[in-house]
């Protein structure tokens, strides 16, 4: 699995600190500190920034790759930004995040990824709200996203469609459709996209005690469909152990056991079945609950999660 650490971004008040202070050295810091916990490239999330985006991506790609070695994802609205630090960057391929189906985004960021050699991040999205269900977003990739790519000769092989995971507060019906997206578009284009999601999103607006159990069980979930790579939190331990004990298909306890089940019942397009789990153990219970809920079979509620 492909981790996209998540942590540098203009929405935590620590990260926009440093940023106003142009504190390089924690942002030395945490980056090498993503890419020990396992990351395989940094999000540089700068936010719209559109007075000073220009000078603050740029700086932020000379900071982190003084450190590390991995790619960097280049995460604006900001086409100035994300130019100037195309040209900046001077080590592994960077990825641009992201353009969409609209015409204003599809029609100005993938010819400058082109112009760059970068990847770059596809999303399922067009004018109007987001499509819920599975074979819209896939059709978005199929008849707008990746034509388009090919007009502009753009290379499939850099392209990474990412079917917008989305809250399960309030965008509940999203999380199963989301998963079936990502499993047709392994099968939908020869050769597939990559595929990629905001793991963290599935969580948004949700207690934060209880966020991680819902991220950890949906990457269980999205791996099962066969993602390529998500933006995730690698400092999560938990959540990188659950990826491990999956990719390496460890039942050495009753709780991999059942987290190597539960990637076996989504790839099989199966669901979690009552016996694979066992009800006395309230770890191996809240996981059953957790995904009843990512698979809109239960309402989502707070209570109905802690109890």
């Amino acid at each position: 699995m492909y981790i996209i650490a998540e942590n540098i971004h203009i929405i935590s008040p620590k990260i926009k600190q440093a940023i106003a202070d142009r504190d390089a050295g924690f942002f030395q810091d945490l980056a090498v500190r993503l890419v020990d916990a396992g990351a395989d490239a940094v999000d540089l999330n700068v936010g719209p920034q559109k007075k000073h985006g220009h000078e603050i991506l740029p700086w932020l790609v000379e900071v982190v790759e003084a450190v590390v070695d991995v790619p960097l994802v280049f995460d604006t609205t900001n086409l100035k930004a994300i130019e100037a630090a195309c040209e900046t960057v001077s080590k592994a391929q960077p990825i641009v995040n992201s353009t969409d189906a609209r015409a204003e985004r599809l029609e100005t960021v993938p010819p400058l990824a082109k112009k760059y050699g970068t990847k770059l991040v596809a999303l399922t999205m067009a004018e109007g709200m987001i499509p819920v269900g599975a074979d819209e977003r896939v059709s978005i990739a199929l008849e707008r996203l990746i034509p388009y790519m090919l007009e502009i000769d753009f290379p499939i092989d850099d392209l990474i469609i990412d079917p917008l995971v989305l809250t399960v507060s309030g965008c509940q019906e999203y999380c199963p459709e989301c998963i079936d997206a990502v499993r047709t578009l392994k099968f939908a284009w020869d050769p597939p996209p990559l595929t990629n999601g905001g793991l963290s999103n599935v969580s948004n607006a949700v207690p934060n005690e209880m966020r991680p159990l819902l991220d950890r069980t949906y990457m269980v979930m999205l791996m099962g469909a066969a993602i390529d790579m998500v933006i995730a939190n690698p400092l999560d331990t938990e959540l990188m152990e659950w990826i491990r004990v999956v990719e390496e298909r460890d039942e050495s306890s009753a709780l991999n056991r059942l987290l190597v089940k539960l990637h076996d019942r989504v790839a099989a397009m199966e669901e979690l079945q009552p016996e694979d789990v066992d009800m006395s153990d309230p770890e191996q219970e809240a996981i059953w609950k957790t995904v009843q809920v990512l698979l809109n079979k239960v309402i989502y509620t707070d209570q109905y999660l802690r109890l």
